[in-house]
């Protein structure tokens, strides 16, 4: 039987690195807790944030097992599974995290046909993904990187009737084409999560089962705050819809490496060395928004503290 995915705030994971370029254990764990902490209702570990390009298969496996392990199930946890372009490689990926112990694995559906090839390629790549990953929960995530494919509102509709799928991080940045995709799997199991922050509210709105973006790296506690308050405080959660939006635009800014700067500040990671980006264009005008950043974000979680 396919798992059901909680509704709530699912961060994606950034993935600590030591100086010497290494994967940073210690911190990660600081990092889970952190997460947990903050209320948080999912983890979803591997993905863009975490550097998955500039990991290998062993590292993304072994990320997901930490992950699990430390969570030891007090919020479930899914983790991407298909990086290879090969479909029979993608397979094998998608067993190898499955068997983790992850609630979902989660598939990139820029691997799933080329940026030329229709959804007939889509959908034939898809089942036989399905047809050789029997028992093993799916998601999906519109992943911008090497391209970014979303799904119509049609497709998304045939992926739900196979009851395989429960995850959807919808990229589109538009509340239009969200509010058409939570009619196309309207009683079903795939739920869809908004990875914009300027939308969010406004997706929350229409029924969206909740937020699932880099934001969280900065301030996971608001996210929370407004998935569970906007309902019973509207005036509170229009104020802080619009910080949220307005601090999002840090994500043009050099990330992940501004995250792990801002989690440096926390005191919750030891470094904030990447793989995708080399330090010395982290200069000190982008550390000062950051610092900046993080002094009003400070603000807004003790004026909105969780109950």
């Amino acid at each position: 039987m396919n798992k059901t995915i909680a509704n709530g705030v699912w961060p994606t994971m950034i993935t600590p690195f030591t100086k010497d370029g290494l994967i940073d254990y210690k911190s990660l764990d600081n990092l889970i807790e952190w997460y947990i902490d903050n209320g948080v209702h999912g983890l979803f570990a591997v993905c863009q944030s975490s550097e998955m390009f500039h990991l290998s298969l062993r590292e993304r496996i072994e990320l997901a097992e930490f992950v699990t392990r430390k969570v030891d199930g007090r919020v479930p946890v899914i983790a991407s599974g298909n990086v290879s372009f090969a479909i029979q490689d993608q397979i094998d990926e998608i067993k190898a995290i499955a068997n983790t112990g992850v609630d979902a694995v989660v598939l990139l559906t820029n691997k799933l046909a080329r940026s030329d090839e229709s959804d007939d390629v889509f959908k034939a790549n898809v089942e036989k993904i399905l047809s050789e990953t029997d028992g093993i929960t799916l998601g999906f995530y519109e992943c911008p990187l090497p391209y970014k494919r979303l799904l119509s509102p049609e497709l998304l509709q045939w992926c739900a009737a196979t009851d395989r799928f429960s995850f959807l991080k919808d990229t589109s940045c538009n509340v239009r084409d969200i509010e058409q995709k939570l009619a196309a799997v309207n009683n079903s199991n795939l739920k869809i999560f908004n990875a914009n922050a300027p939308t969010l509210l406004d997706s929350l709105k229409l029924g969206a089962h909740g937020y699932s973006g880099i934001m969280c790296n900065f301030h996971p506690d608001l996210y929370v705050r407004l998935y569970e308050d906007w309902e019973n405080a509207p005036e509170k959660a229009n104020k802080l819809q619009s910080f949220l939006g307005l601090a999002s635009t840090i994500e043009r800014q050099l990330y992940p490496m501004n995250s792990k700067y801002f989690l440096k500040l926390e005191g919750i990671l030891e470094d904030y060395a990447c793989r995708n980006t080399d330090k010395v264009q982290f200069n000190s005008a982008l550390q000062l928004e950051i610092k900046q950043m993080y002094d009003v974000s400070k603000q807004y979680s003790k004026e909105y503290k969780m109950k």
